[in-house]
């Protein structure tokens, strides 16, 4: 059998940001978790402070849910967001997956090969096949990534930016959970594995804060990454996916803003949880997605 059976589990999830707008401005927000094959958003609270125009949507293939803000007045804005999340990730056996190339994978799945912005896997072959090439199988590969990565970066708070990119994560040999992502997204696609960026609210993370990890198609299924190592797998719940960050990013403000304080929580509500870390995967031969 491919998969276990999956146990859904309960999540507290929220969030408040504050922010200061000098002019007449708009804020795209991806703060509200989306609910997929193996996630269900049950209840859900969006408020801001002043109250403002505000307009809900989503993007074809309804990967992401944003929030457009448009702030007439200059003023500070407060957004907070609440919600109570199931969650059901599922442990797949890695032994029974199957080989794939670009040929026999699914259309939707294509773009995620292809460089992005800040994923430059055309410039990173080189280095990917020399660190990686000896290895047979797409999982193995993408398993050895996320070792490297948390091998030979160091996480660093404040070490980059909105605009760093994998390229520049590679040569600095630090960042922060973005950074991990972005070049585990790189590496994998140099390898012609597609992966993908996800932001994420998570479930003992210290300090609590918006969290990043990467995903790698593989047999079909999405399997979850963290190259940090700061938190158990299954403790993610999802907020949006994208190629990179900037498909990703909690916030993409338009005019001159500026952010005051970001605070974010994640708890598990139900005593029925137990962690799910990498080396538990190693251990038992498993692979884990989020669905």
């Amino acid at each position: 059998m491919l998969s276990t059976h999956p146990l859904t589990m309960l999540f507290s999830v929220s969030c408040q940001l504050d922010y200061t707008a000098h002019d007449p401005s708009t804020f795209i927000f991806a703060l509200k978790c989306v609910g997929n094959g193996g996630q269900k958003v049950i209840e859900e609270f969006f408020i801001t402070t002043p109250g403002v125009f505000l307009d809900e949507f989503s993007l074809p293939g309804g990967l992401n849910r944003f929030s457009r803000i448009r702030v007439v007045q200059p003023g500070p804005l407060r957004v907070t967001y609440r919600a109570r999340v199931a969650t059901t990730p599922r442990l797949l056996d890695v032994s029974l997956f199957r080989m794939e190339d670009a040929g026999t994978m699914r259309p939707e799945v294509l773009p995620f090969l292809l460089p992005s912005r800040y994923c430059q896997s055309d410039r990173l072959r080189k280095q990917a096949f020399d660190l990686f090439g000896h290895l047979e199988t797409p999982h193995a590969v993408a398993t050895a990534i996320r070792d490297w990565i948390h091998a030979n970066l160091t996480y660093v708070g404040g070490s980059s930016n909105e605009t760093t990119s994998a390229l520049e994560t590679l040569n600095d040999r630090q960042g922060v959970c973005r950074d991990f992502a972005q070049l585990g997204i790189a590496f994998c696609r140099a390898m012609s594995i597609p992966a993908r960026y996800a932001t994420c609210y998570a479930h003992q993370l210290h300090p609590q804060d918006f969290h990043a990890c990467f995903e790698a198609n593989i047999s079909g299924w999405w399997i979850v990454f963290d190259p940090t190592g700061l938190v158990p797998l299954n403790g993610l719940v999802r907020i949006a996916t994208g190629r990179d960050a900037a498909d990703a990013a909690v916030c993409t403000s338009f005019g001159q803003t500026v952010l005051v304080t970001t605070h974010a929580d994640c708890s598990c509500d139900d005593p029925r949880w137990s962690p799910i870390h990498h080396d538990h995967l190693a251990r038992t031969g498993q692979a884990l997605t989020l669905g």
